[in-house]
């Protein structure tokens, strides 16, 4: 999910040497636990598709709502329908980044021109708060997660979790976690985020958040680069985009359970689970489908057409590709 106005993101700043630490070395032993399949065939997308959609504008980040979606736009938050060929609504967002979630019959999305929080109506579309939180990328490559009666963003590269209060639309709690860390999910009744580490070949983490301690209570160590995540599917996933591999946590045990190579290295991307899969997107492949039964990768679909977002929404997958300003819509497995 990546843009050019993106491109200076700390997941791509220079990487410094490294020393060949414990941490890496069980990092690197985690890398082969699964292979990538020997024969890639390409399914092209366009072949697969129930509808595609040809958005205006540079739509990007998606956010699923039964089973529409909601997408970051030029200077606007749009809702998508399956059955619709433009927007059925759209509000306007100065600089809408990451991806949003939707809680609290509300959808919060983080506005990268003045690191803020905005809240938006989701059946009345219109604004109805913005929180000043701070964003620990603002170049915009990050997501907000909504659980446990609570907004949760990273909001400070040093390392700081903002909790917000829907009912209060402030933050009320502010935890530290581990520094470089830009993307959060909710599931298995916890707070998941990604740690990049230093963006180098070594590993990233994932840390584990009791929402009713507001304490970390599990570090785990994955893959290069961890970026963005997807909790689902029997599992916490990650996206690592060091090497183009996808980690998976089991959330009983706190442990990395399988790593699948799939080959999406390099910044942007995003990973969503729903329909029976694992749903990874990239730029040097567009999608890739992974069976979370046997944690192998069982579709991949092509061309590539740049940077874009992925989720499942309902009895759809939807893809977007910014660069040519289109949006595909699938039908999600079961």
């Amino acid at each position: 999910m990546e843009t050019e106005a993106r491109r200076s993101s700390p997941s791509t700043r220079e990487k410094p040497n490294l020393s060949r630490s414990p941490l890496s070395v069980f990092a690197a032993a985690l890398l082969v636990t699964t292979a990538a399949p020997a024969q890639e065939r390409v399914t092209p997308i366009a072949k697969q598709a129930l509808v595609t959609l040809e958005i205006p504008g540079s739509a990007d980040f998606l956010v699923a709502d039964g089973s529409d979606v909601w997408t970051t736009n030029q200077h606007r938050l749009e809702k998508l329908r399956h059955d619709r060929a433009r927007p059925v609504a759209s509000v306007p967002v100065p600089e809408p980044c990451g991806a949003p979630a939707v809680a609290f019959n509300s959808v919060w999305v983080a506005n990268c021109g003045d690191s803020t929080i905005y809240r938006i109506d989701r059946n009345r579309p219109r604004i109805t708060a913005v929180v000043r939180t701070g964003l620990a990328d603002p170049n915009g490559e990050l997501s907000v997660a909504g659980g446990a009666g609570s907004v949760w963003v990273l909001s400070d590269p040093a390392g700081i979790l903002s909790r917000l209060d829907p009912r209060k639309n402030r933050v009320t709690a502010r935890i530290t976690v581990a520094a470089n860390s830009y993307a959060a999910a909710f599931g298995f009744g916890a707070v998941w985020i990604t740690n990049t580490g230093d963006g180098g070949s070594g590993p990233g983490s994932v840390q584990r958040i009791d929402p009713g301690t507001n304490r970390v209570t599990a570090t785990i160590p994955v893959g290069p680069t961890p970026r963005f995540l997807a909790v689902g599917e029997g599992g916490v996933w990650t996206l690592n985009q060091g090497d183009g591999s996808v980690t998976r946590i089991d959330p009983r045990t706190n442990r990395v359970v399988a790593t699948i190579a799939v080959g999406i290295d390099g910044p942007g991307g995003d990973i969503a689970t729903g329909g029976g899969r694992v749903w990874v997107r990239g730029k040097k492949t567009l999608l890739v489908a992974i069976d979370p039964a046997t944690n192998r990768e069982v579709v991949r679909y092509g061309p590539p057409a740049g940077s874009g977002a992925v989720r499942v929404a309902g009895k759809f997958v939807w893809v977007t590709a910014h660069d040519i300003r289109t949006v595909w819509i699938l039908r999600a497995r079961r």
